[in-house]
């Protein structure tokens, strides 16, 4: 599995897209490589995991699948009654234990076909069985903010990781690019400020404290896309 832990900052390697794109391309194809794609909210964690199926796919169809983290939201009928409605996207918002179910199936390799869940962000919902992973699919990358962090119950997931990232962005390009998200979806200035400042960014900030070191770094600042 990834050397993450025994991993430094002064020595994790720097990579980037092409260069994940080659390391991926490269994996044996007698077992899944699962690879684990983290980082702070609006640092590009989801663009990078698509382009990079893409373009695996692009070369050898049908090789590559994501498994998105924000498919295990816990839904608003649980958030709003245990008071963590404001805080959704927090680490405590999420079902790790069925994410690492999800990680046991796809790394055990025995069926045709896994049924994996989708976070459509216009509704705020998890869409149950919204995407189906192929046995096919030899590479799945999984992306998520809290992919690496060291303590329970995440750190469970680790043992499943043969590969790790972290995307690593300046929190000024992530304040502006998050408030184009929120803008996007209409959300007024006060309640932008409130994701940004209450939510996103101290998410942010904790991702970078508390993450144990990936196997590579992807720097996705401004000046380095």
């Amino acid at each position: 599995m990834g050397s993450g832990e025994a991993a430094s900052e002064a020595t994790t390697a720097v990579i980037d897209l092409d260069g994940l794109v080659r390391l991926m391309a490269s994996q044996p194809r007698d077992r899944r490589t699962i690879l684990a794609i983290a980082g702070p909210p609006g640092g590009g964690k989801s663009t990078i995991a698509e382009a990079l199926v893409e373009r695996l796919n692009a070369d050898e169809p049908g090789v590559a699948a994501l498994l998105p983290m924000d498919g295990y939201h816990y839904d608003d009928l649980h958030l709003v009654p245990a008071g963590l409605r404001p805080r959704k996207g927090s680490p405590e918002t999420f079902d790790v234990g069925g994410l690492r179910a999800m990680l046991e199936r796809l790394a055990r390799d025995d069926e045709d076909f896994v049924a994996v869940p989708v976070f459509d962000r216009a509704i705020e919902i998890a869409r149950a069985g919204a995407r189906l992973v192929p046995r096919s699919a030899r590479i799945i990358v999984a992306e998520g903010n809290y992919l690496l962090l060291r303590d329970a119950p995440w750190d469970s997931l680790a043992p499943f990781f043969d590969i790790t990232v972290m995307i690593e962005v300046p929190e000024g390009e992530l304040r502006r690019r998050l408030t184009e998200r929120w803008e996007h979806y209409r959300l007024t200035p006060d309640e932008i400020a409130f994701k940004l400042d209450v939510n996103d960014l101290p998410n942010g900030r904790f991702v970078a404290a508390a993450s144990r070191a990936a196997d590579y770094r992807l720097l996705n600042g401004r000046d380095e896309v």
